[in-house]
């Protein structure tokens, strides 16, 4: 389809372009009420159990918590629940092997510091944290305003005009803050600043200075580029400032499935290498039927920017909202689905069994607290993400996952057998620890295969430093040298699992003081995200009186003809999209 030029970027043509043929469809079972509560009877209740397992879901019409089977059939994972319209089924999981490889990790963790008083009976419908969450914040995510430059037309989060405009004050920013550094015993360490599109606060950078301040080692700016891509001095100035990560939307190789930023990428790739920072993380939306052709090509030019692309984080949609059966079918996609057709777009060069759920990184968690003092507990459920890590051999042109030369099962199962030693490290003599710290290391020797490794590379010293020092400046150097592959599947009303929220790692500060999990503040906005906004939002009114310069259409990014065309000619554009290695010898898909 021709480029849509002359007007602000929304998607809608396309999305409408990229739906005219549908190439897969998701056939979901039917079970009868009967079959339903006869399987609620017997099925698992401790988390972690077998199929069929119940736990508690939302229904999407009353709002209402409803007990729910997640179980199997035709070798897929479902969740079904009773609503007063009727039984409700959807994918919760596309491979039960895979499932039930993944629920072998699972990591319980118990938060001992509370933000509200709620006993957490009626969850998610008091969150705050409360006394029931089961994770510390591993990641916060702090919304700095919900205004855009773009107007993605799925999006009812950025303000459109005449409406409300939210912006915490930067005093408000910093209680946020301050608040979750609070939470015992592990406080947040990580914080995101997101929007709307964060990039146009002008006291930016103010903000990213108060992040530091407080203490955060890891501040990354979720953001669409645009304003990146033409403000090469905003690059280096957010990257001054404290920014370790640029987390980048980026849905895929052309302009129709990437539609939001793939003529300004080339630029915004240019300025952060003048920059000398920070490290990108592509963020692809994944889509059935609409982007997931792509998620091959994508880690392929990942690989290709590996100077500058520290990692792609795939985000499985979450179809937010009231959304019809046969939409759900023909555009759910779940971790498993996405990981199959990154083994068949690799040519099974990154397959199934190369990736780890989450929470695996909860059982090396103690050795990292005993050896380095750092305390930093991954224990999300084990089906809400997935990741692994790549290296590229770049003398003989191979991708290899860190699974072909390094035994991680064997590797972690050996220091949960030493877990109890290492528990006792501070209390060791000098020679005690010397002795354990040189056994512990000798063994992990063993685990590792340098036949198999990337060539070039001392992958062994750079694993071995990140484990040992576990600081930032060992894990920045480990992940220069090699590609971080994630999946976070956010729920919606249709495949909430009260169990996977219970656990939930990434959180919203809010300003009224609580702390909210990401799917509780996005899939229930009436209580938690629009209801605090609007509590803490300017009218439009007020808004204007504050900034009497400011116009609603100056925040709003056009793309011209003009622009598209001559980028189109670019050497840059060439060097970015075409000029490009395919390190999985097959046929990419290019822009």
């Amino acid at each position: 389809m021709a480029e849509v030029v002359g007007e602000v970027p929304s998607g809608e043509k396309e999305f409408a372009e990229s739906t005219r043929r549908i190439r897969d469809i998701i056939e979901f079972p039917e079970i009868s009420e009967e079959e339903f509560e006869r399987m609620l009877k017997s099925a698992s209740r401790a988390y972690g159990g077998p199929l069929p397992h119940r736990t508690y879901s939302l229904c999407p019409e009353t709002r209402r918590v409803v007990p729910a089977l997640i179980w199997e059939n035709g070798g897929k994972v479902w969740i079904t629940k009773r609503c007063p319209e009727g039984m409700i089924t959807d994918v919760y999981y596309e491979s039960v092997e895979q499932y039930y490889r993944f629920q072998r990790w699972k990591f319980d963790f118990k938060l001992k510091s509370v933000n509200v008083e709620n006993t957490g009976v009626n969850c998610p419908l008091d969150c705050g944290l409360c006394a029931r969450h089961r994770s510390h914040t591993n990641l916060l995510n702090i919304v700095l305003t919900n205004r855009c430059n773009l107007s993605c037309w799925y999006c009812f989060f950025y303000a459109k005009e005449g409406q409300p405009i939210y912006e915490p004050t930067l005093e408000q920013i910093r209680m946020m803050l301050r608040n979750a550094k609070k939470q015992y015993p592990v406080g947040a360490n990580a914080v995101q600043l997101t929007g709307g599109e964060p990039t146009l606060r002008e006291d930016l950078i103010e903000i990213i200075k108060i992040a530091k301040e407080e203490g955060y080692d890891h501040v990354q700016l979720n953001t669409d580029g645009i304003k990146l891509a033409f403000e090469p001095e905003l690059v280096k100035k957010v990257r001054e400032a404290g920014v370790n990560t640029l987390y980048m939307s980026y849905d895929g190789m052309t302009p129709q499935t990437n539609w939001k930023n793939h003529w300004e990428v080339p630029l915004i790739f240019e300025n952060v290498r003048k920059a000398g920072g920070p490290g990108i993380v592509l963020v692809p939306t994944t889509i059935r039927n609409v982007n997931d052709h792509e998620l091959g090509a994508i880690i392929n030019f990942g690989l290709n920017h590996l100077d500058i692309v520290r990692g792609v984080n795939f985000q499985p949609i979450s179809l937010v909202g009231r959304v019809p059966r046969k939409e759900r079918q023909r555009f759910r996609i779940t971790i498993p689905g996405a990981i199959k057709r990154i083994e068949e777009q690799t040519n099974g060069t990154i397959a199934m069994d190369d990736w780890y759920p989450i929470p695996i990184a909860g059982h090396i968690a103690r050795f990292f607290e005993a050896f380095t003092g750092s305390r930093y507990y991954m224990t999300s459920h084990y089906c809400c993400g997935a990741a692994t890590y790549v290296f590229l051999d770049r003398e003989n042109k191979r991708v290899i996952p860190i699974s072909r030369f390094l035994d991680v099962e064997g590797f972690v199962e050996y220091l949960e057998s030493k877990a109890e030693e290492i528990e006792k490290w501070k209390k060791l003599g000098k020679l005690q620890k010397l002795k354990l710290g040189a056994e512990i290391f000798m063994k992990f020797r063993s685990f590792y295969d340098d036949k198999y490794a990337p060539k070039g590379l001392k992958v062994l010293d750079l694993i071995k430093n990140a484990f040992m020092h576990g600081n930032y400046d060992a894990l920045g150097k480990f992940h220069e040298n090699a590609l971080f592959l994630g999946m976070m599947h956010f729920m919606d009303e249709y495949n909430y699992d009260v169990e996977r929220v219970e656990r939930c790692v990434i959180h919203y500060a809010m300003p009224d003081g609580r702390v909210v999990p990401f799917c509780t503040f996005n899939v229930i906005p009436e209580l938690y995200r629009d209801k605090v906004q609007d509590q803490f939002s300017y009218t439009w009114e007020e808004w204007k009186a504050l900034h009497p310069d400011w116009e609603y259409r100056k925040d709003k990014y056009i793309r011209t003809k003009e622009f598209v065309e001559n980028m189109k000619k670019s050497e840059l554009y060439r060097r970015t999209y075409i000029d490009i290695e395919d390190y999985f010898g097959v046929k990419e898909v290019r822009a």
